[in-house]
Parts: C-alpha cells; sequence; structure tokens
C-alpha cells in the first residue's frame, strides 16, 4: 500500500509541477530559517552550563536608589566577598575578579600584548569549572605574583603550552610574574572571558564605595539563592549604611549563574551580553516564518483539491475506504515536507556563514547523520500537521457529488482560506514596519548629539607608568605635528559604558548632605574639554598652574548641577579617599554641558570630573586633523616608541566605541531584516500560487468576458481586488500588533525616536505594492490568453 501511495504522489507532484515546486520552496525556506534560529536560541541557553556547580554560583550585584538618583552595578567592592563568606553560613567559597589585569607580556625576545586578563582569588578553581591542562588548581595561585595561561596565549609565547608551567613572564615595568598553570581557551559560551588569570595580591581590599570587581559566590548544597537573599538586607544595615547614608532604598541581588547572559543589563558588566527578549523575538518571527510557510501548504493543497474531486470519487466509487484516502494525501504531505527538509538542510548550510556574521556566532549543523534525522524527524511532524487538514478535508467528499465535481458549498473553506491569508499578511506587514523602526532608531543612535564631537577623535591606553610620568612631555610631541590638533590625558576611554561609580556628600544649604549621592567619576586633564569640544557652561575649567586644581576642585556635569540647585559653582564636595573612610574635600569650579559617557541606552547620570593624578593618566585622546588619520596614527606610533619602545600601541576610535555598545541591537535590525525579506518572499509564493489557481478555475470566465469586450485591465482588476481586500485588512490588524511591539523594544534605550505614524504606513503600502506586483503577474498571464483556447478549456 505504501508503495503504491508513493507512486501515486510522485505522478501527482509531476502533474502538479507549479503547485509542487512552490510548496517545496516555500516550507524548505520556512524550515532552514527556523533551523539556524534553533541554533542560535540553543547556544543562547546554553551560556556557563558547562560549569559542575552551575546551579550553585551566583553573581553579587548591586541597586540603590535616591531622590536624584541611582545605581545599578555588577560591580562590587573588594571587602564583598569576605563578609559574605562571615556572616552567612549558605555560603561556600567566594571569588573576585578585577578586570584590570591586561598587559604587554615579555618572555625572553616575545612580547605579546594581551588585553583580557583578570585578576583573581586563589578559589577560581574550586568555584568555576575551566579545564586545567598543566599544573594544579588547587594551589596555582596561591601564591602571590602567579598566572594561570589560556591554551592558546601559552602556545604563542612558548610554542608548546606543557612547557610553560614554572617559566617566568614580565608584565610592564619589568613586573614578573610565575606561569603556575595552563587552562583550554574559555569557550564561547561563558560570559567570564579572559585569556589569563593573575593572582590577586594578597588580603587586597579597598572602599566598600569603590565597585571595581566583580564578586561570586557558590552556596552550600541544598541552600537557594533566594532565601539568601531575603537575608542581606542586614548586610546594608552593617556595613554600608554609615557610607551611603539612610536616605538611599538599597539592595543586594545575587544572580544565578546561568542567566547572567540573557538577563542582565547592568552598568559596568564585565563582558556584553544577550538578551532574553532577543532570543524570544527571534524564536517568534522563526515560527511566524514557518507558521506562513506551512499556511501557503494548507492553501495550495487545498486550492489544488478541487482538481482532484473526481479522483476522489472514483477512489471512494471502487471501494478505497477514508483511511485509505488520508494514508494517500498524509503520504503526499510528507514525502513534499521531506523534499523541503533537504531544501532546508541545503539552503542552511549555505546560509550559515553569513548567519553566523549576523549573529557574531561560530554556529554549525552538526554530524551528516544528525541532519539526516532532524530533516527526516522534522519532515514527518511537519508533513502531519500541515497536512491533516487538507487530507481530512479532502478525504471527506461524498463519493457521487464528487464524480460530478460537486462539492458543496465553499464559503467554509473559503474563509479559512482567507483567514490564513490574511494572516499571513499579517505577519508580513508587521514584520516590514519592525525592520522600519529597528533601522530608523539604529539612525537616530548612530547620529544623535551625544554633548561632543566624537570624530576623528583616537583614543589609546599608556601601560607604562614612566610614559604616564611624561604625560605633558608626550603631547608635546604629538602636537608638533599638524596632522594632531588636541591632545588630552584621562582615566577611561568613554563609550565602552565602564565609567563606574562612587558616592561622594555634596553640599547643601552651607552644609554637606548626610547621604552620599552616586555619581560617575571621571578623571580628566585640564585640556579634555577643549579635545572633545564640549561646552563649558559656568565657572572655569581646570589649570595646570593652579596646583590646588588637582585635589580641591572638581566640574560638574549639567544633571548634577540642576539636583544641586541653582549656582553650584563654589559648592564643597566631599568624598572618601581610601578604606579607612578618610575624606577629602574639594569645590566646584565649573558647569559643563552633558555629554554622553556611556551609550544611548542609558541615561546621562550625574557626573563628577576631576584631575587625574599622574598614575592615572593611562589613556590618551587625540583629535587627527579630518582626512589624515592614516598618517597621523603613524606619527602617533613613531612618536610614543621613543617614549616607550616596549609597548604597542592599540588605537579605539570614540565613535567606535559608542557604536560597539549597539552592536546587539544591530545585529537584531539585520537578523529582522533578512527574516522579513523570507517571509515576504514566503507569502509571495503562496499568493502567486493562489492567485495561479484562480486564474485557471475562471478560465472560461476569462474567455466569455473577454469576447464581450472586456479589457486587459478590467481583467486584472477581477482577479486581483478579492486579494488586495484580504491585505487591506491585515494592514489593519498588523499595525497595532508592530506598534505594540517596537514600543515595548524601544524602552531598552533611555533616549529614542518616535513611533511615526508615517512608518506603518509605509510599511502597508509596501505590502499592497508586493502583493498587487505577485498577483497581477499571474493576472496579467490570464488575461492575456487568446479566449478561444480559454472557451476550448474542459
Amino acid at each position: 500500500m505504501l508503495r503504491n501511495h508513493i507512486k501515486i504522489t510522485i505522478r501527482a507532484f509531476w502533474n502538479n509541477k507549479l503547485f509542487s515546486g512552490l510548496n517545496v520552496v516555500g516550507l524548505g525556506i520556512g524550515m532552514a530559517a527556523v533551523w539556524l534560529m534553533v541554533l542560535y536560541v540553543v547556544d543562547e541557553l546554553s551560556y556557563d552550563r558547562f560549569h559542575t556547580n552551575a546551579d550553585r554560583i551566583v553573581r553579587v550585584v548591586q541597586h540603590a536608589q535616591w531622590p536624584d538618583g541611582n545605581l545599578n552595578l555588577a560591580a562590587t567592592s573588594a571587602p564583598f566577598a569576605a563578609a559574605l563568606k562571615s556572616d552567612y553560613p549558605d555560603v561556600e567559597k567566594t571569588v573576585r575578579f578585577h578586570p584590570e589585569g591586561g598587559g604587554l607580556i615579555t618572555f625572553n625576545d616575545k612580547k605579546m600584548d594581551v588585553p583580557n586578563i583578570l585578576f583573581t582569588d586563589p578559589t577560581v578553581f574550586d568555584v568555576f569549572t575551566f579545564p586545567f591542562l598543566y599544573g594544579d588548581p588547587g594551589t596555582s595561585l596561591s601564591k602571590p605574583q602567579s598566572i594561570v595561561l589560556s591554551k592558546s596565549v601559552a602556545e604563542s609565547l612558548f610554542g608548546d603550552a606543557g612547557k610553560a608551567v614554572g617559566k617566568v613572564v614580565e608584565f610592564s615595568n619589568h613586573f614578573p610574574n610565575t606561569v603556575t598553570g595552563v587552562v583550554e581557551d574559555v569557550p564561547a559560551n561563558s560570559h567570564l572571558q579572559f585569556r589569563a588569570l593573575r593572582s590577586l595580591p594578597d588580603n587586597y581590599t579597598s572602599g566598600w564605595q569603590n565597585a571595581e570587581l566583580y564578586t561570586y559566590l557558590l552556596l552550600t548544597k541544598g541552600s537557594h539563592y533566594k532565601t539568601l537573599e531575603a537575608k542581606l538586607p542586614d548586610f546594608f544595615q552593617k556595613y554600608l549604611k554609615k557610607e551611603m547614608g539612610a536616605n538611599v532604598d538599597y539592595r543586594l541581588e545575587l544572580q544565578p549563574l546561568t542567566s547572567i547572559h540573557l538577563h542582565s543589563h547592568l552598568d559596568y558588566e564585565n563582558s556584553p551580553n544577550g538578551n532574553a527578549r532577543t532570543v524570544s523575538i527571534f524564536g517568534a518571527v522563526a515560527a511566524l516564518i514557518l507558521l506562513i510557510a506551512g499556511i501557503n501548504y494548507v492553501n495550495l493543497f487545498t486550492a489544488r483539491s478541487l482538481k482532484r474531486t473526481r479522483e476522489v470519487g472514483l477512489r471512494k466509487a471502487i471501494g478505497s475506504y477514508r483511511q485509505q484516502l488520508i494514508g494517500q494525501f498524509l503520504t503526499e504531505s510528507m514525502l513534499m515536507t521531506f523534499l523541503a527538509g533537504l531544501v532546508s538542510a541545503g539552503l542552511a548550510l549555505m546560509a550559515l556563514p553569513y548567519f553566523n556574521q549576523m549573529a557574531d556566532k561560530s554556529l554549525s549543523l552538526g554530524s551528516l547523520t544528525n541532519t539526516l534525522l532532524i530533516v527526516i524527524l522534522f519532515s514527518l511532524a511537519l508533513g502531519l500537521l500541515s497536512g491533516l487538514y487538507p487530507a481530512l478535508r479532502m478525504s471527506g467528499f461524498r463519493p457521487v457529488a464528487a464524480l460530478r465535481g460537486q462539492i458543496g458549498n465553499q464559503s467554509g473553506s473559503l474563509m479559512f482560506k482567507q483567514s490564513l491569508v490574511v494572516f499571513q499578511f499579517v505577519a508580513t506587514v508587521a514584520l516590514i514596519a519592525c525592520s522600519g523602526i529597528v533601522y530608523r532608531q539604529m539612525q537616530f543612535v548612530m547620529h544623535s548629539d551625544l554633548g561632543f564631537n566624537k570624530e576623528q577623535v583616537a583614543t589609546f591606553h599608556i601601560s607604562s607608568e614612566d610614559s604616564r610620568q611624561r604625560i605633558d612631555a608626550l603631547k608635546e610631541a604629538l602636537l608638533r605635528s599638524p596632522l594632531i590638533e588636541r591632545a588630552s590625558a584621562a582615566s577611561n576611554p568613554i563609550g565602552n559604558n565602564n565609567i563606574g561609580g562612587t558616592g561622594m556628600f555634596f553640599e547643601q544649604n552651607g552644609a554637606f548632605a548626610a547621604n552620599a549621592q552616586m555619581v560617575q567619576k571621571f578623571l580628566v586633564d585640564p585640556d579634555y574639554i577643549k579635545t572633545l569640544e564640549i561646552k563649558l557652561l559656568s565657572g572655569r575649567n581646570f589649570s595646570e598652574s593652579l596646583k590646588s586644581d588637582l585635589s580641591n576642585a572638581v566640574l560638574v556635569n549639567e544633571t548634577l548641577a540642576k539636583q544641586l540647585g541653582p549656582n553650584p559653582v563654589g559648592k564643597r564636595v566631599k568624598y572618601v579617599i581610601d578604606q579607612e573612610s578618610h575624606t577629602a574635600e574639594a569645590r566646584i569650579i565649573g558647569v559643563v554641558k552633558d555629554f554622553h559617557t556611556y551609550s544611548l541606552q542609558h541615561k546621562i547620570e550625574p557626573l563628577v570630573l576631576q584631575m587625574p593624578t599622574a598614575s592615572d593618566k593611562d589613556n590618551l585622546y587625540v583629535r587627527i586633523r579630518p582626512g589624515k588619520v592614516t598618517e597621523a596614527l603613524a606619527y602617533i606610533q613613531s612618536t610614543y616608541r621613543s617614549f616607550d619602545p616596549a609597548n604597542a600601541l592599540d588605537f579605539h576610535f570614540l565613535d567606535e566605541n559608542f557604536s560597539k555598545q549597539y552592536q546587539a541591537e544591530q545585529k537584531q535590525g539585520e537578523v529582522l531584516l533578512t527574516f522579513t525579506i523570507l517571509a515576504v518572499l514566503i507569502a509571495c509564493l503562496g499568493l502567486f500560487g493562489l492567485a495561479a489557481f484562480a486564474a485557471e478555475q475562471r478560465t472560461k470566465e476569462i474567455g466569455v468576458r473577454k469576447v464581450l469586450g472586456a479589457s486587459v485591465v478590467s481583467i486584472v482588476t477581477l482577479l486581483s481586488k478579492d486579494f488586495l481586500k484580504l491585505v487591506l485588512i491585515a494592514i489593519v490588524m498588523a499595525t497595532p500588533i508592530a506598534w505594540y511591539a517596537m514600543n515595548q523594544w524601544l524602552q531598552e534605550f533611555a533616549y529614542k525616536t518616535d513611533l511615526s505614524w508615517w512608518i506603518f504606513a509605509l510599511a502597508g503600502l509596501l505590502a499592497i505594492v508586493i502583493a498587487l506586483v505577485t498577483v497581477s503577474a499571474q493576472s496579467v498571464k490570464a488575461a492575456l490568453v487568446n479566449p478561444v483556447k480559454s472557451l476550448r478549456s474542459e
């Protein structure tokens, strides 16, 4: 029986090549899209799950709310770990990571710049499972000035990673580190990324409000992080209330390790994270595309069934049971989806490199055996689901009526088919509108005024302490060239979302406020404002000639100035300077116009600018003359080499720093646009097939109308108007859906574009044009057929 079903199916495919081809291609595209998105979603959900104790590891983060501001920090201060371990028996072990361990590594005559190195505690390998290749994980970081290298770094330095243990490498300023271990390179699906780990100095600590590192806890077996989290308000009362004041709503949060990548979007994250909403959106879009392809199948299959009514009637008349007919049609359905599965595998394989580039992944389809197994299982399931309705409907025809070509009232079937077409175009119009809004928001953030001139400004890190002490001479040497317009030193490059925050006390009504206010603290020299072309609103800038400015003067931004009241220039500021809570005072000497230190996902926060000491001048900003980038970078490189021959420079441009913060959204936009194009293509394939079938069913009517004088335009209009009505209904339904979805998406940005009505109108117009072109292609063809030939059909 099955053999007979397959033979009939092949014959049916051959006799209906257009419909079969449209179905196979449409389903193949839909299945390929789902395949790629499943790979993406599975990879996103796999982050940090390879650790043996993943279900017991949490990260400590902090939230605080003041009347005039707030903080949401992934970082904590150094004393947190010891205090949590001491006070709460739920904590078995702690480990901290400090991100400032990178630099130039030297071994004999080999030099290697390794920026992504973390300082950490000796307990790191008790908490996390990073596979050890050489060395003892229990003692590898127990001694000061020890370093554990990743396999790739060890091979680059020593040729053979097995020879690394025991060797001594040097960082800048001849700071030796003994290699005590080698680990496998950190997997891509880890939110903690490093190329080497260095031991934190013995008893390393700092002030309670100096949030500079990341704290992780390994909970005891049987403990739940929510139970411990409920106890943490006492931690604030005991350790932080004295410094932060009572007028603050403070909360410690414990983040499960496996949730960090998709659910944590705090300031000062230790690596760019994914987004659970993005995963949900991509999964939903892929499911929509598959659903659109499935609707095509159902529509085309049921439409083609009208040509097979006599076949069904004949089969029933000679004794076929309904179950046999259902089996025949399900065989056709599953064979077609199997062919579509093979097409999808080929399409997915071809598209995977481009998809990996868009999604910044390294995904693969897996082995050939697994791939074929997935194709077979998925095809069987999809074939059964999408073929069940047509099979049940067609097998239910009454034999006498079917032999006469009379299949009764089709209004219900027509309504169902029209509903499916409407659904297809609701999804299509919504995707078009969403793609347009994502593109518009990306244009908005890329071209918004950031409060400074980001163009032509290069930054680079200064590794050498000696070079930092001679920073003024370096700036002077650079400015001798006409290629360089300005130069300035600062503690950080902006645009990387990692300035961090600290608590300060500001004078109010002649006395210091009782509670500290969290502000961003940024160290800049007097040339910074001129180099970045930031506007000074009141007061004065820092001055090198006034030595008191180094410790007794601060600038504040416009946001902070508004909170401090009218004319804050001259008011005092008090801040903690060491871990013993000693304080220092300064005065506000000027107010600068608000400028963005973080990307536009973040609101401009209160900002305090202070002058750096020589050791803090570890980043140089250089404004390059327009059109002279290549020559200027070569000049900077050669000039810097005369100050620091050992270290090479790694240049970054400010506009690129900010652009990198929108990479996730840009990739979302690219993937969404790609899937929108696929949805439009699949919907058009279905519409094309339905239009072809409609034209075929009305062949005699078209011939009669042409004989009676109907024009080509009138016939095209006749065949197109019913489809266009469905598209118009879809536009009305899709608009509020797209508006709601994009309004939610834009909430991730503190600064965003408007949801203008014309975007939705344009999406609807584009859908009408696409549908009209698709339907008209068949309508015009039918209208141009010789009426004599049309009247002779059948």
